[in-house]
């Protein structure tokens, strides 16, 4: 099944959930996935780019999570999971917006672990390195000490074992997925 929209458009994300409803009748786990904010120069980035980025990296989860959270509630389970970035672990000055509010989107990660973990409920990041779906500058693929940039395959793997039960006593997390490319602990 198929809903064309935005993942920045709360409109759209309740005509998936209710889609999803009329067709399966339940919820039981959600991968949040979307594209790429504005780069550029740290101050020059517009106030529109940074709102842009707000919408598609950050409120798009939360407005997701208003959605399914009374859905898994009734369920007595379900699991979300954000696909989010490697540089929410390590900001870069090549990615200013994307560091910024992924780092956010951790936070709220933990969050809403702590405030839904008592009914079944969880929350994690999948904190991606350089994937072959968008083209990795050299500086990067040269430092992954995997010598080689993640399939996507790699990265739906990590997120199927975290909305699996195989998962079930792990929340509020950031699991990092990345090659071993972040150097922090």
């Amino acid at each position: 099944m198929a809903v064309r929209g935005s993942v920045a458009s709360g409109d759209d994300l309740a005509r998936l959930v209710d889609a999803a409803l009329a067709r399966y009748g339940r919820i039981d786990g959600v991968v949040n996935n979307t594209g790429h904010p504005a780069k550029g120069e740290l101050l020059d980035l517009s106030d529109e780019d940074w709102k842009d980025g707000l919408d598609l990296l950050l409120l798009s989860v939360i407005r997701m999570a208003r959605l399914v959270t009374p859905v898994f509630r009734r369920q007595g389970r379900g699991a979300i999971v954000n696909v989010s970035s490697l540089w929410a672990a390590e900001p870069s000055l090549d990615a200013p917006v994307s560091s910024t509010l992924r780092a956010g989107l951790s936070a709220f990660t933990k969050l809403y672990a702590d405030r839904h973990g008592r009914e079944g409920i969880r929350m994690n990041c999948v904190l991606a390195g350089f994937v072959t779906t968008y083209p990795v500058p050299e500086k990067y693929a040269s430092a992954i000490p995997m010598a080689r940039i993640s399939e996507p395959e790699e990265v739906a793997r990590v997120a199927a074992f975290l909305l699996s039960d195989d998962a079930a006593y792990v929340t509020g997390q950031s699991l990092r997925s990345d090659g071993g490319l972040t150097r922090s602990f």
